[in-house]
């Protein structure tokens, strides 16, 4: 299909950008576990690039403005640049934030040529939505992204020679995340396959016998081929879930949580016969009978996770643009486009692919009923992130949302506790008795150093007889803030009962008294 996308660059800093009203001259990066994933132009000029660490981007360019990665806040953001799209092209299919395609066939139909629909389109996004928006023509999603990055029309039946001088690492297009494909691309450029051309020049037959399912798909995108397999399938109407909401509900918070149930129930439908979701069309209907759809496209066949990923992110866009007058009543999902349930064959060894495949699904679908009859936060899953203590490294998060670490790990954090780290953490650390020889209390002084040698630690009405130690290491943390200032010293303790049980507990002093932190196996 002869397709039009329109890509707006650097969509993840621009989004960023305009939710912290960053002026557009300051340079700024967006950083998802310490190494940047997109760049503004500014930054790149100061020799900012995609796949640095924070630190030496930052050494680079020392006014970058960094910003934690946020598909949510992408997603919400990107809404009106789809509604100025879909004036002109109705029918449009949201691939990701900052992506969008759609038939060319109306769109060059209505302006008379791909030339004046280009120009349309652009000028419609930067008047309604203020951003700039890159259209490109070719056949098929792949060669119309590669299109749109460079702004160019290319003639139907002339994606292949499009794509032939193009660099192979373009396989592999990182905003879609995606390490089976950045694997293959390593792979070809060290058997000197440089270009999409090289790549596509190779029987077809030798790619499959030497490097598999996921090589073939990847094959016929650099040869210019349609990249959905020729079996697809028409949706059953059975297929469609719907949920009507009551009492109607106007925050992200609650339509989002509806929206894992019912994405959790679409794809039980599809594994039942055998499908995968391809192109998921998302409709909501208010308490006074207004309606709105979108269509997300997706590469790969959907999880349950990425179907409530986009559900939700929909409905955020929607939310906050305050498209609803009143509430939303009705909630459906509809897949537009399946595909073989072949698309998602896991691995045939047992606890190493499928087993473990099928297991995760059947616990994911547990916990999300769990959540339905007690609320999100009834199941809560930890995220391990940056701090020096154990307490302030963990964050849970309720299943089912992003888990985001509350500070990020790669930064420097001197005086982090050495590993390994303790089995048990105490949300709030319990009270516990560090004694010497005469019963005293064991009192550190101000250079994190201990008066006498710790002989008994009590704990949890259990005494045990000291028999090592390691430490104390000093706590000196947000001194410039009185609320939060933290001054204290942290131990390691091994204790034996009489029975000869032994056990180890991280021990932190503050306020001079004791408690206990952690305990370790």
């Amino acid at each position: 299909m002869y397709t039009l996308a329109v890509w707006c660059p650097d969509w993840p800093v621009v989004a960023a950008s305009a939710e912290a009203d960053l002026l557009p001259h300051v340079p700024a990066a967006v950083v998802r576990s310490g190494e940047v994933v997109a760049c503004s132009a500014v930054a790149r000029a100061e020799g900012v690039r995609r796949g640095l660490r924070m630190r030496a981007a930052q050494g680079r360019c020392p006014e970058l403005v960094v910003f934690d990665h946020d598909e949510a806040r992408d997603a919400r953001l990107f809404e009106p640049v789809a509604e100025a799209v879909e004036e002109l092209a109705p029918g449009i299919e949201v691939v990701r934030p900052g992506l969008v395609v759609v038939a060319a066939r109306g769109p060059v139909g209505h302006c008379g040529s791909a030339g004046r629909a280009a120009e349309r389109i652009v000028d419609q996004v930067a008047g309604r939505a203020g951003v700039e928006a890159q259209v490109g023509f070719a056949d098929g999603l792949f060669a119309a992204t590669l299109a749109a990055h460079r702004g160019v029309i290319v003639p139907p039946g002339g994606s292949r020679e499009f794509l032939a001088p193009l660099g192979i690492h373009e396989l592999d297009q990182p905003a879609e995340h995606r390490e089976d494909r950045a694997e293959l691309v390593d792979l070809l450029r060290r058997l000197g396959l440089r270009t999409l051309g090289a790549f596509a020049a190779v029987p077809e037959r030798d790619v499959a016998n030497r490097f598999g399912r996921r090589a073939v798909l990847a094959h016929r995108l650099a040869a210019g081929r349609v990249e959905r397999p020729p079996s697809r399938r028409r949706p059953l109407p059975e297929l469609a879930v719907a949920r009507v909401l009551d009492p109607p509900v106007d925050r992200v918070d609650v339509a989002a949580f509806a929206a894992r149930g019912l994405a959790e129930s679409m794809h039980a439908r599809l594994v039942d016969r055998g499908l995968a979701c391809t192109r998921l069309a998302i409709r909501a209907t208010t308490e006074d009978g207004e309606e709105l759809c979108r269509v997300w496209r997706c590469a790969d066949p959907l999880t349950p996770q990425g179907i409530a990923d986009r559900v939700r992110w929909q409905l955020d866009g929607w939310l906050t643009r305050n498209r609803f007058e009143s509430g939303v009543r009705l909630l459906q999902l509809d897949p537009e486009e399946v595909v073989a349930g072949a698309a998602l064959q896991l691995g045939l060894w047992p606890g190493a692919g499928r087993d473990r495949g099928e297991a995760a699904e059947r616990a994911a679908r547990a916990m999300v009923h769990v959540q339905g009859l007690l609320g999100p936060g009834a199941v809560l899953t930890p995220v391990l992130g940056g701090g020096r203590g154990p307490v302030e490294r963990v964050r849970l998060v309720p299943w089912g949302d992003e888990r985001t670490p509350a500070f990020d790990p790669d930064q420097p954090w001197p005086g982090q506790l050495p590993a390994p780290s303790p089995a048990t953490v105490f949300t709030e650390p319990e009270p516990v008795a560090l004694l010497d020889s005469a019963g005293a209390d064991v009192v550190v002084t101000g250079y994190a150093e201990l008066v006498v040698e710790p002989h008994r630690i009590v704990h949890a009405g259990r005494a045990r007889q000291v028999v090592a130690w390691s430490g104390p290491w000093p706590v000196d943390e947000r001194w410039w803030d009185e609320a939060t200032a933290l001054r204290a010293a942290r131990l390691q303790v091994l204790g034996a009962a009489p029975d000869g049980e032994e056990l180890a507990f991280l021990l932190i002093r503050t306020g001079g008294k004791w408690a206990v932190e952690g305990v370790y196996d």
